[in-house]
């Protein structure tokens, strides 16, 4: 089968398609014929070695897919072969088969496509936890999104409008925000272009804001929690600049803001019962068309390399999907 394979961790230029064995369905395993494979910025990341995980060498990239079940392990009875299902990994999503746990498959509903399947999981699961368990967004609370045109952030912007928030998007660029726009934001700020926090005072009459929803880090972060009204809360999710932010720690001293963390695969894995929920509340939202992944591009898997680097730099908008059978 054809991978994208990554022989040493450096520049993502020297990922490779290649041809490699076929995996086998282990027990509790199922195989995956790939049919849809989304790309995510720690996919980015991992092939640099910058990921807080490195996987053994050689792997493929690719966290997120959806395909039809080709193989099924011993001891799994809820799987069979033919069944149309998405899936999340570690790694090695963006081949043209995956071996896979099958507690971590889902299947696909019968009004989703591949695409959209692909591109559904790790942002959505990732924004609704943020917003609902960590921030406890209220109905009628500002949100601010920064990254607001990436998977994340759209998935965040649509999650807070339903959440029943007033939601500002940032992002570097006035085609970046149009996406933002079409999504639900109720207000964008280009913060390449406008200081971000004087923006956000204008916009809130200087109240600031309560719930800052932050995948960018760098000097952004700071800014944005200075923009935040007492008791404001700084999602930290992940940093697209490239830069951990050094937040003075009096800033949350004054207006007695929170700074809490995000990392929704380890709340996942320790509470699965809630997991649950949130992945059905998600598909009814989607069912409802209340929820629209943001597919802006589909690639073939010789397309992945450049979408990867254009990821890095910060030069996509929504979701690229990469066609595995394209």
């Amino acid at each position: 089968m054809k991978a994208l394979v990554c022989n040493a961790f450096g520049p993502i230029e020297d990922l490779k398609v290649e041809d490699v064995e076929s995996p086998s369905a282990g027990p509790g395993q199922v195989v995956v014929a790939i049919k849809a494979a989304a790309l995510n910025f720690p996919d980015a990341l991992i092939v640099q070695g910058l990921y807080q995980v490195k996987p053994a060498l050689p792997f493929s990239p690719g966290a997120e897919f959806a395909g039809v079940v080709k193989t099924v392990g011993e001891g799994v009875s809820h799987l069979k072969v033919g069944d149309r299902v998405m899936a999340l990994v570690p790694h090695g999503g963006l081949a043209e088969e995956c071996a896979v746990d099958a507690r971590g498959v889902i299947p696909l509903p019968d009004d989703m496509d591949y695409a959209t399947g692909s591109a559904l999981l790790l942002t959505y699961c990732t924004s609704l936890h943020a917003l609902k368990d960590v921030a406890k967004l209220a109905a009628g609370e500002t949100l601010l999104v920064l990254g607001a045109s990436g998977g994340v952030g759209i998935a965040a912007i649509e999650i807070g409008k339903l959440m029943g928030a007033r939601v500002i998007a940032a992002a570097s660029s006035e085609k970046k925000l149009a996406l933002c726009r079409e999504h639900g934001a109720d207000e964008t700020i280009d913060y390449v272009r406008d200081d971000l926090r004087e923006r956000v005072d204008a916009l809130t009459e200087k109240r600031g804001v309560d719930v800052v929803y932050d995948a960018v880090g760098g000097a952004y972060s700071e800014a944005a929690l200075r923009a935040t009204s007492w008791g404001g809360r700084l999602l930290v999710v992940g940093f697209a600049t490239g830069e951990i932010p050094r937040i003075p720690l009096n800033l949350a001293l004054l207006k007695e803001r929170e700074i809490l963390g995000v990392y929704w695969g380890d709340w996942a894995k320790r509470n699965p019962k809630l997991q649950q929920a949130h992945l059905l509340q998600l598909l009814d939202w989607f069912r409802n068309q209340q929820i629209a992944p943001p597919v802006t591009e589909q690639l073939p898997l010789a397309g992945a390399v450049d979408a990867l680097q254009r990821m890095a730099k910060r030069q996509v908008r929504g979701k690229v999907v990469v066609l595995i059978d394209k």
